[in-house]
């Protein structure tokens, strides 16, 4: 939801502390505008922390992050009068990101789950730093974060340094009527004072996995949803195509292949079946043994990606768990560097996440061809026109889907395989995580539009099929048609300006309003 407003006093409020925090405390904090808390008991912990750090910018010895300069710079003992002006210098060099503005609920995750790990009290900062973060997300003050900065390694620090430079009150950032503006007019329009930062406190503030981290909590949610809505558009297709469901019965699936996210689409497209007076009719007019692999193999395939989308989840949780931070501060006191900054293990699944979502598109895009062309579409008319040769019907449209499957498989090629050294070779190994994110969403809405394909495309010829007298439709595909006429998409007809339609049904696939009035007919689907 990036819509930019303050945060309503009786929002739903996500307290952070000692426990961790979840996926839906991050989605509810980033698209739902809920308000942010800091509890007690987190007060306390940051409280310790920060006493130790203190006691370490006392000392002569130089500590890394505290009295000395950072990355290939880390060999420079800082005195303790430039100590502040060295925060101050980190996060502005550090903001030096490029490009277009990245979303506002990606900017509101990131804040989220970086003031998630100060408030661990592993970072040695200051309890007034964590809650100068918590107010400036609750007054709906959205830093203006550009989309190129960060290699996913030592965080994704270009990102981070432009939401740390806003608690300065310096830099831009958007205000809750969506306006560009100075930070430092938003911060006192909000009655909050810029913080400046102490030892280690600028380093906290941007050393972390959080950008990526986001966009992956993201992404989970938008596929979850994506994968049943393929699962209803392939049981829409088989139909359709007058296939056979009893490739779908469960005894062919987790008793003999345990893939737990085969069985799933296997159930959900049986579900979305039931009752249809279309399958099982491949031996009537144009016998043919089985359905093609689009069809018959759609379990197997949507399957595979819905356990793609459990290891990353589960990859997600822990680092949801995690306090990213170089050096943290152990519950011993004792405060040590180390390299938990690096974006590896997110990256990896990240990518993961691209090659099974273009894959599902991939797979939704054969099933469209396949509803277009007379000669497989087991008598449906070319390219699902009214009058074919004065009409295009759908043509066009399989084209438009086309090009978004070609630019996923494009996104597809993984961004964590490459890496570029950086600060003089010190960072000599990057994971490119944030870049596997960035593509990640991209890969997201493409999916979107092209299942909203196969969704316009299987619900006119399932409307050719009932007119023409096969047989009565499935009750879940006719809701499915059903709601897409209510949003606007239309049916079969005369050639019109198809654009709209086709935003229309994708509106509908991003809202979830199509999984929600399919289940109303089937009960709860995977």
């Amino acid at each position: 939801m990036d819509m930019h407003s303050a945060v309503a006093p009786d929002a739903p409020v996500v307290q952070v502390g000692k426990a961790d925090v979840t996926a839906e405390d991050v989605l509810a904090v980033a698209r739902g505008n809920a308000r942010v808390e800091i509890g007690p008991d987190a007060h306390a912990e940051m409280a310790a922390a920060r006493a130790r750090i203190d006691a370490l910018a006392a000392e002569p010895r130089p500590v890394y992050g505290v009295s000395t300069g950072f990355g290939a710079l880390a060999v420079r003992h800082i005195s303790p009068e430039l100590r502040a002006q060295l925060q101050r210098s980190l996060v502005r060099s550090h903001a030096a990101g490029m490009g277009p503005f990245v979303e506002r609920e990606v900017v509101r995750a990131l804040m989220f789950l970086r003031m998630k790990t100060l408030a661990s009290g592993r970072t040695g900062v200051r309890p007034l730093v964590a809650e100068t973060m918590a107010a400036i997300l609750n007054a709906g003050i959205t830093p203006a974060v550009r989309e190129f900065g960060s290699l996913g390694c030592s965080g994704d620090l270009a990102p981070l340094s432009h939401c740390a430079l806003v608690l300065m009150g310096e830099g831009t950032a958007f205000g809750p009527d969506g306006e560009e503006k100075d930070a430092g007019e938003l911060l006192a329009a909000a009655g909050i004072e810029p913080v400046e930062l102490l030892e280690k406190e600028g380093l906290a503030l941007i050393n972390g996995t959080d950008g990526m981290l986001g966009m992956l909590v993201m992404a989970l949610a938008d596929l979850r949803r994506l994968f049943t809505t393929a699962d209803i558009t392939a049981a829409m297709s088989l139909e359709a195509l007058l296939g056979t469901d009893k490739v779908l019965a469960p005894e062919l699936h987790a008793p003999i292949r345990p893939h737990p996210g085969q069985a799933l689409s296997a159930a959900n497209m049986l579900a979305v079946l039931k009752g249809s007076g279309l399958t099982g009719h491949h031996q009537d007019d144009a016998p043919r043994v089985q359905d093609a692999y689009s069809i018959r193999c759609a379990p197997q395939v949507a399957g595979a990606g819905r356990d793609t989308l459990a290891h990353a989840a589960t990859v997600a949780d822990r680092e949801l768990a995690a306090s990213v931070d170089n050096p943290v501060v152990l519950p011993d006191g004792r405060v040590e560097s180390n390299g938990n900054f690096h974006g590896a293990p997110v990256a990896y699944v990240l990518d993961f996440l691209a090659i099974a979502a273009a894959d599902l598109g991939s797979i939704s895009e054969r099933r469209t061809d396949r509803l277009l062309d007379k000669a497989r579409s087991h008598g449906l008319p070319a390219f699902l026109a009214d009058d074919p040769g004065v009409d295009s019907g759908l043509m066009i449209a399989q084209y438009t889907q086309a090009a978004l499957v070609s630019e996923n498989k494009r996104h597809a090629v993984p961004a964590s395989v490459d890496s570029i050294p950086s600060s003089a070779m010190q960072e000599d190994h990057v994971s490119m995580g944030w870049s596997a994110a960035r593509k990640l969403r991209q890969t997201v809405q493409n999916l979107t539009r092209v299942l909203a394909v196969e969704l316009v495309a299987a619900g006119r010829a399932l409307e050719i099929r009932a007119e023409g007298g096969s047989g009565p439709l499935a009750p879940a595909t006719a809701a499915a048609i059903a709601v897409a006429r209510e949003a606007g998409v239309g049916g079969p007809g005369r050639d019109r300006f198809l654009s709209p339609d086709l935003e229309a049904a994708a509106a509908l696939v991003a809202s979830g309003a199509l999984v929600e009035a399919v289940e109303k007919v089937t009960g709860p689907l995977a």
